[in-house]
């Protein structure tokens, strides 16, 4: 396991805006910012999080190691790449949690911290073993505000009934990784569904904690849609759910809708309803989809998001504070593809309400499939310079959004 320094948190220069280059060159950012390339020359970056001394860190799932992108000197670009954690099984995400740094490997959680006091992060424990392989592999682990730690595990399959409850499932530990007494299924006689928080969710690949406490979830939906009406059209994807403990979410036997039939993406409400193809299991007995929990906010279909994060900066125009920000990664097998892009869901009165276009251009033409595009937006979020930054798993890189200047 590699480690570098960690300096003690300082403020840094204020970030300015690099000369335009090739991102800047070849993206479009929304009016009033501008985009600039942060960081090139990773392997698969996914998700990001800020560390205590302000600098980005980065899950680099491709190298198996978790690197830092610090700027120092406020040049608006990374100093270097600087590994943190190596030898890591497939890490997707991270989080520093009480003076340590949680990684979500694609088989367990891990937990690096500085034991000597030198600032090198030497000490590998391992925290929670996680159920791998299958056809979805990342996980993803937050901190909640109840001081617990939340792991997201996609499914094995596109459509099944796992064999692991730990799977399309969002779980619940203490930090060192027990069960706390009040998981909704903590007294189960199968003990791998004790950390079980909530079910149905065939892949949240991240979700984010709002003000208020709740937790709010994206979720990919199932591919290969048996459906002669509409079937690029189905299942609407899920940008949004408030994730709700000891509730099931829906999948695999149901899918959201709005209560009139009608697919339009975007604010609800909706209802879950049976999935209409014949390839779904039977759903166990008692098990009604009128008891799942559907979706607050949709896209299109297949679009497959994978970071979300909820703007909480100062360098935004106000309105953009509380608002979310969402990477889809894009469809591989809609005609034609969902696009890969950055898209703002803007939150009024705690519900999200509506979505726009914010960061685009990674496809050469609507038709291209995302996966043979110039780049793929993956994670993102809110840097502690108050800019928006957005990892690239396809072109290798992360990009720095901020305020286009005055004048």
């Amino acid at each position: 396991m590699a480690a570098r320094p960690l300096p003690l948190p300082s403020p840094s220069p204020p970030a300015i805006d690099p000369p335009p280059d090739e991102a800047s060159a070849r993206l479009r950012v929304r009016e009033g910012f501008v985009v600039r390339r942060f960081a090139a020359s990773l392997d698969t970056p996914r998700l990001m999080a800020v560390g205590p001394d302000g600098a980005l860190y980065v899950a680099e799932r491709g190298a198996g190691r978790v690197v830092r992108l610090a700027d120092r000197d406020g040049d608006g670009r990374a100093d270097a790449i600087e590994p943190v954690v190596s030898s890591l099984t497939a890490p997707h995400s991270m989080e520093w949690i009480a003076g340590c740094l949680y990684v979500a490997e694609n088989d367990e959680v891990s937990r690096h911290c500085d034991a000597d006091g030198d600032g090198s992060l030497e000490r590998h424990t391992h925290i929670v073993a996680l159920p791998s392989g299958g056809a979805h592999t990342s996980r993803t682990l937050h901190a909640g505000p109840d001081g617990k730690l939340y792991v997201s595990a996609g499914s094995s399959c596109n459509v099944c009934i796992e064999g692991d409850p730990r799977r399309a499932a969002i779980l619940r530990f203490e930090l060192d990784g027990g069960i706390p007494p009040d998981n909704p299924f903590a007294n189960d006689p199968d003990v791998r569904r004790r950390s079980v928080w909530a079910e149905g969710l065939r892949n949240s690949i991240d979700f984010v904690f709002m003000p208020d406490g709740q937790l709010w979830a994206n979720h990919n939906g199932r591919d290969n849609m048996i459906d002669t009406r509409a079937k690029d059209e189905r299942p609407l994807e899920e940008l949004v759910i408030a994730v709700q403990g000891g509730k099931h979410h829906g999948w695999p036997f149901c899918t959201t809708e709005h209560p009139d039939g009608d697919r339009t993406p975007g604010a609800g409400p909706y209802v879950e309803v049976p999935d209409p193809t014949g390839d779904v299991p039977r759903a166990p007995p008692g098990f009604g989809c009128a008891d799942a929990v559907p979706a607050l906010f949709t896209g299109l279909a297949h679009s497959a998001p994978i970071g979300i994060a909820r703007y909480d900066g100062s360098l935004f125009p106000p309105e953009y504070t509380g608002d979310l920000f969402v990477a889809l990664h894009g469809s591989w097998n809609r005609t034609p593809p969902a696009p890969c892009k950055v898209v703002r869901i803007i939150i009024e009165n705690g519900q999200p309400v509506a979505a726009e276009d914010f960061l685009e251009g990674f496809q050469d033409h609507p038709n291209q499939s995302c996966g043979a595009a110039w780049g793929r937006p993956a994670g993102v979020t809110t840097g502690a310079d108050g800019a928006l930054y957005v990892s690239d798993d396809l072109k290798g890189q992360v990009y720095r959004i901020g305020r286009k200047p005055a004048g």
